[in-house]
């Protein structure tokens, strides 16, 4: 940082960027207060592609001054300015969040490059996210840096307690992350970071559409003495587009940031209850399905706000899902439904020392998992009775613990950086009890617009309890499962110019002892068991431009094209995969906005789908022969106005009524048009 200015003692002042590529680090866990800021500089804060609606975010002039968070990007162990990146992270702030009001975050993430949302319900009652070509238990879910991911099954990833309204912006690392983050990080990880407790304001948004589709939620951040609190509640609920496809979700969230010494305690806690329909979710021979999740959560972070930074933390994470494979007239045969509870509790720490031109992380993370169900898991000598199902019982369970130690030095020179490191993981379900899974990150900046990047890491992910225990009529689980591991090479290109902003890579994934569930075609029963290889290539370029810049622009404001390609070396010959295959081999996004008057605009967004695989359509009581995925082209669009503190908007999604089917005879939403009003009042 330049022109520094003496100031009060937690807080220093700058008037500009240095291009010193180690001066960032001089601000970690202080208050930055920024004399100038213009909007191309605020790309290095808050890193991405979004573009804010018209007065989402009040303008600063060059006069003013403003408090800024610290220059967090989660790519690394350690902090990073997204201009010293050498991956592939994309950051959706709050003004894009705004653009999905009623969306839920699955519908944020569909419409960014390399993601792929395959849902089953409606809005986001279960969604599966996966990255590059992955399956949904392959990539790592944090709620604040807090690893949620869900060992029962990646299902359950995304059962999280925060509405949209009270996400600040959500980072998505695109490539292998379990040196930075620990197992499970195979293909990516995706951390939902929520707005600071010290910036006060409420927020509303009620809406309502078709279905008998209501929304609501509300947010407020209220200060008590010294203690910056903020508090959401939400729901929603729907009749259902179609027959055993209602839906009712509820989410409380709870943060504070409390002062102790010289750094301060995050702490957050959260609950959330969904309940809906699920027609041939799990298996199309019974439609009449459903499912009921409940999840809370705590965990408590120390920030000491040091040069020299130890940060730990602790959490903890119950779930409980119940599934009703006949939700009304069951037949004789069946004995009851599914049970589960599932704990996680962990520990982290992290240790950053910065000196000369490098950058020095350590960590250390010990995770417990354990389930209580009467499907999953080994036969329990007493049973256990299932909190608030009266007559039901655990008779089963299973428990694993894992400790994890990284280690990551990273250099930085004046136009080149490394970053390499290397995660130890220690865990009795592993062949040998203990495994290394190196990484490293190279960039090179080759002009002041232009960076190149190169990166190596081996990766794994463990079987999950769905994985080596789920036995049905339909389904057989496996408990000789191996851990998945990969090695995965990337290269590519970022752009940074003015109003452009662009990105390109390639990608070689190596990948042994796959999880997936498959079927031969004259079988019944899906079988859980690990491929012997599944290689992809990928290719991923994207653009975005915020067209004002253009001065006499009064119409357009951004517009963006991002393209993804995977191909699979092995194919489901001679049997059906259910997952690790179905990838989409072609992803076209396509966004646009602009204005309609001062106040008032339109967003577009377009995608077209093209997925590899394909499945058995189950007729007249029997399984068909395999038919391929067919391309889609989903178009939604939003309309609103801005009167003020208010906005009134109007959506509709899947504008064309295509029909689609991300998961195997499970029928998507056609046209759902809904409206609402959205309210926010941003106190001093």
């Amino acid at each position: 940082m330049e022109n520094i200015q003496s100031g009060a003692p937690d807080a220093i002042s700058f008037r500009r960027w240095s291009r010193r590529s180690w001066a960032v680090f001089g601000s970690l866990g202080r208050s930055i207060r920024i004399g100038v800021l213009s909007l191309t500089c605020s790309i290095l804060v808050l890193p991405g592609h979004s573009q804010e609606q018209p007065d989402s975010i009040p303008s600063t002039s060059s006069g003013r001054e403003i408090e800024l968070e610290e220059v967090v990007v989660s790519a690394q162990r350690a902090p990073v300015l997204q201009s010293q990146l050498m991956r592939v992270v994309q950051v959706v702030t709050r003004a894009e969040i705004a653009q999905h009001s009623t969306a839920g975050l699955s519908g944020v993430l569909e419409h960014l490059r390399g993601v792929d949302i395959r849902q089953r319900g409606a809005f986001g009652m279960q969604a599966d996210i996966s990255i590059r070509g992955g399956t949904f238990d392959q990539t790592l879910i944090l709620l604040n840096g807090i690893n949620l991911t869900d060992p029962q099954t990646g299902h359950h990833n995304l059962n999280l307690p925060v509405d949209l309204s009270s996400v600040e912006r959500i980072e998505v690392l695109q490539g292998p992350g379990a040196r930075i983050f620990g197992p499970n990080a195979f293909n990516g990880a995706i951390n939902i970071i929520t707005a600071d407790p010290d910036r006060r304001g409420i927020n509303a948004t009620i809406s309502g559409g078709e279905f008998g589709l209501f929304q609501s939620s509300v947010s407020a951040v209220v200060s008590l003495g010294n203690v910056n609190q903020h508090l959401s509640l939400s729901g929603s609920r729907s009749d259902g587009y179609q027959e055993n496809t209602d839906f009712s979700n509820l989410n409380m969230y709870y943060r504070a940031v409390v002062p102790s010494g010289q750094g301060s305690l995050d702490m957050q806690a959260g609950y959330m209850q969904r309940a809906f329909g699920a027609n041939s979710f799990y298996s199309p021979r019974f439609p009449a399905q459903a499912e009921e999740t409940r999840a809370g959560f705590v965990s408590v972070k120390y920030k000491p706000g040091r040069r020299i930074n130890l940060n730990p933390a602790v959490y903890w994470r119950r779930h409980h899902d119940r599934f009703e494979l006949f939700r009304e007239n069951a037949p004789q045969w069946y004995t009851g439904h599914n049970y589960h509870m599932t704990d996680v509790a962990g520990a982290t720490v992290n240790w950053m020392h910065v000196a000369g031109f490098g950058r020095l992380s350590l960590g250390a993370d010990y995770r417990f998992e354990h389930i209580y169900s009467n499907v999953l898991g080994h036969p329990m000598a007493v049973p256990k009775t299932v909190p608030g199902e009266p007559g039901a019982e655990f008779t089963r369970s299973y428990q694993r613990q894992s400790l994890s130690m990284m280690a990551e030095q990273s250099v930085f020179l004046e136009n080149f950086s490394v970053s390499a490191g290397l995660l130890m993981h220690l865990n009795a379900s592993l062949p040998k009890g203990i495994s290394i899974y190196p990484g490293i990150d190279l960039g090179w900046q080759v002009h002041k617009s232009i960076r190149w990047y190169a990166t190596a890491n081996r990766t794994l992910r463990l079987p999950t309890f769905t994985d080596l225990f789920y036995n049905s009529p339909t389904n057989a689980g496996n408990p000789d499962l191996k851990p998945e591991e990969a090695i995965v090479l990337e290269t590519g290109f970022k752009l940074s110019a003015g109003f452009v902003h662009a990105e390109a890579s390639i990608y070689r994934r190596w990948g042994k002892h796959m999880i997936d569930w498959v079927r031969t075609p004259d079988a019944e029963v899906w079988q859980s068991l690990n491929h012997t290889k599944v290689n992809i290539t990928g290719i991923e370029a994207g653009a975005d431009f915020d067209l004002r810049h253009f001065g006499s622009n009064e119409v357009f404001r951004h517009f963006a094209l991002h393209y993804a390609w995977m191909k699979a070396d092995k194919h489901s010959r001679g049997f059906t995969s259910l997952y690790a295959l179905d990838n989409l081999k072609h992803k076209l996004d396509i966004s646009l906005g602009h204005c309609i008057t001062m106040k008032s605009g339109i967003e577009w967004k377009l995608s077209y789908q093209d997925r590899s695989g394909g499945y058995q359509p189950y007729v007249d009581g029997a399984f068909a022969e395999e038919v391929p995925y067919h391309p889609v082209l989903l178009a939604n669009v939003k309309v609103f106005w801005n009167p003020g503190a208010f906005q009134v908007f109007a959506e509709v999604s899947n504008i064309l009524n295509t029909k689609v089917m991300d998961h195997a005879n499970v029928l998507q939403p056609g046209r759902w048009v809904l409206a609402g009003v959205k309210y926010r009042l941003q106190l001093k």
